[in-house]
């Protein structure tokens, strides 16, 4: 069985359908570009497997277990995580605190039953965590809001392997970055293959779907229309599967 496996999902919103039976298979490890045009329900997808919505039908197994209908906690938990496009960072807090924001280590003050943070820990963790990431930033207490686009990526993806993810879903993460930028977050997603984590890369850049990824899935209209290795189609191929030429 492979990593995440849908079968057949549903999803209305009133009386409009927005997924008409999508089938959609990841293997673990495995970096899977999903693709279409603007409503072709890319995002309400996504939104069902990290469970924000529920399936109106069809089913969702991830590692052997049904998780269908799910909480967002129970997922998490399970091991997915989603990077969204605007990051949800603190930008006035340092990379250290956004890593463990709202999971914050605590250690006993002078051995009473009072806990207040661990901040030597949370330091020590956080840039154990950047190093095992190959990430580039000045340091962990450098204020996120400082940083460059690539880099503000750097420390939501640090953060989303503190929850020691198995799947990362990212969204546009190269959106509105500079072509440097854009190569240290292929990079990134290059480690997260290496280290055996899935990654189901949303994006309208076909250039760095064809850099990074090993399939690519179009949706069109609520449908599956495409999915291809990326070795067996073309970037012509994809935009017509995209736009309903194909």
């Amino acid at each position: 069985m492979s990593l995440l496996e849908l079968d057949g999902i549903m999803k209305h919103f009133g009386p409009v359908q927005v997924l008409l039976g999508v089938d959609l298979k990841v293997e673990a490890g495995e970096v899977v570009a999903l693709v279409g045009d603007n409503g072709a329900g890319k995002s309400t997808l996504m939104k069902i497997i990290t469970g924000i919505h529920k399936p109106d039908g069809g089913t969702i197994h991830f590692d052997g277990a049904d998780i269908s209908g799910h909480s967002p906690g129970e997922i998490r938990e399970r091991g997915i995580e989603m990077i969204y496009q605007d990051l949800a960072l603190a930008r006035m807090q340092d990379v250290a605190s956004n890593i463990f924001l709202g999971r914050e280590p605590t250690k006993r003050l002078l051995g009473t039953p009072i806990r207040m943070l661990d901040r030597a820990r949370i330091e020590q963790e956080a840039e154990a965590m950047i190093r095992k990431l190959g990430a580039r930033v000045p340091s962990v207490r450098h204020p996120v809001g400082k940083l460059s686009g690539g880099q503000q990526q750097s420390v939501a993806i640090a953060r989303a392997l503190t929850f020691n993810p198995k799947l990362v879903i990212m969204d546009e993460p190269t959106a509105a970055l500079a072509v440097r930028e854009v190569e240290h977050v292929l990079d990134l997603i290059r480690e997260l293959k290496r280290q055996k984590i899935a990654v189901i890369l949303i994006s309208h850049r076909l250039t760095d779907v064809f850099a990074v990824c090993d399939r690519v899935v179009a949706l069109r209209q609520g449908r599956v229309v495409s999915d291809e290795p990326i070795t067996q189609t073309s970037m012509n191929a994809v935009v017509a599967h995209i736009v309903g030429a194909a």
